[in-house]
């Protein structure tokens, strides 16, 4: 009787599994031939369904698409509306023009306070009659300012002191500071402060819109950022939760804007970070396009990217990723279609020069778009810069 029973059982389990993880002949093809063998790639249907698997289990550097898993472990952390907040505080009183004693930088670790923070905050500061510092610019907390750390406050002082570069200016021709600046008595120095009376507080755009921005563009300074809900162990440990177990060997970040040598995902973990990404912000009401660059529409590695027949403008949601001396391209993301609703892709090449294995990337997604009937992204640009929506007090 078990004789007879065990092979129908055997035949049930393996029916459910292939099945469960059957491919699309198609598309596997097409990875295969268009990307390569043994060239990372990974393709699921919004359903669950794998339309392509190759090399799918292999970690691999994955450069920059290492963001998106920071994205996703900084949302979950601090929610989409969370801003990075500044301090700035006297030591001393403030008597025609001059602050007598030491400006306090009370940082809070924003990875978004660049120039135009710092015209906003000068503008701030002459407002309240503030020209000059007897003393200097002291920091307490973690600065990052213009995409790098910035723990005396060298660079910080030196845009309040006028060098601000060129700065983004709205409608309403903000700042006007041009010829504004502050005197400091002594160069920026890193001293330990206590007290002080607050003399403004700079909040940095929402969150969202911070993660738009520098996905765009690929900005590392996501590294930074990470430090904030605990550094890469913690975008790693929030990553390994978000997909499942057994790709948590697949999951190795100690970089959270992915540069270094040491960073290894997998196409299928890179994919099911991905679609905990989508998961996510469908529970705020929005989707990948408020976090991810959407290519040929948004500035950043994806605008001149995907924009031949029969993809097009607005075709794909995802992000980029190159570390040439790694040897490590890779191409990430989602695409709208008819056939399979959302379907999540991405392909990790290795060993491949960049602009060959960007050329594989395109053609391949290319290709999977026609295939499919992906259509563009509902979507709309923002109108002005995310750093139009700061905010100070």
């Amino acid at each position: 009787m078990i004789a007879r029973i065990f092979p129908l059982l055997l035949a049930a389990v393996l029916t459910s599994t292939v099945s469960a993880w059957a491919t699309d002949p198609a598309i596997q093809a097409l990875a295969r031939d268009v990307v390569g063998v043994g060239q990372g790639v990974y393709v699921v249907a919004e359903d669950g369904t794998v339309l392509a698997s190759e090399a799918a289990d292999r970690a691999v550097h994955p450069a920059s698409v290492t963001k998106i898993a920071t994205s996703l472990a900084l949302l979950q952390r601090l929610g989409p509306d969370y801003r990075f907040t500044t301090r700035l505080l006297a030591t001393g009183s403030i008597e025609a023009g001059v602050l007598r004693g030491d400006l306090i930088v009370d940082a809070g670790n924003d990875p978004f306070l660049v120039d135009e923070g710092a015209a906003l905050i000068l503008r701030r500061l002459h407002e309240l009659g503030i020209r000059s510092v007897t003393g200097g610019l002291a920091v307490r907390g973690a600065l990052v300012f213009d995409w790098e750390r910035d723990p005396a406050g060298t660079r910080f002082a030196r845009a309040l002191g006028g060098n601000l570069g060129t700065v983004w200016r709205d409608d309403d021709g903000w700042p006007p500071l041009r010829d504004a600046k502050l005197e400091f008595g002594r160069p920026a120095a890193k001293r330990e402060t206590t007290g002080g009376t607050l003399l403004l507080t700079y909040r940095s755009p929402p969150l969202l819109a911070i993660l738009k921005a520098l996905n765009g563009y690929s900005n590392n300074v996501f590294h930074f950022a990470s430090d904030t809900i605990g550094g890469p162990p913690a975008v790693a440990k929030a990553t390994a939760a978000a997909v499942p177990p057994d790709y948590a060997d697949e999951i190795v970040i100690d970089n959270g804007a992915g540069g270094g040598t040491v960073n290894r995902l997998s196409p299928r973990v890179a994919v099911a970070t991905i679609d905990a990404l989508r998961r996510e912000l469908g529970r705020l009401g929005r989707d990948l396009t408020a976090v991810l660059p959407v290519s040929g529409i948004d500035p950043g590695t994806l605008r001149e990217r995907l924009l031949a027949p029969p993809a097009g403008r607005g075709i794909v949601v995802g992000k980029t990723g190159t570390y040439g001396s790694e040897g490590a391209c890779g191409l990430a993301g989602a695409l709208r279609t008819t056939r399979h609703g959302i379907v999540t892709f991405a392909v990790l090449n290795r060993r491949v020069a960049v602009p060959e294995a960007r050329r594989r990337q395109n053609a391949f997604v290319e290709k999977l778009a026609a295939a499919l009937g992906a259509e563009p992204w509902t979507y709309t640009a923002p109108a002005a810069p995310a750093f139009g929506q700061a905010l100070i007090e």
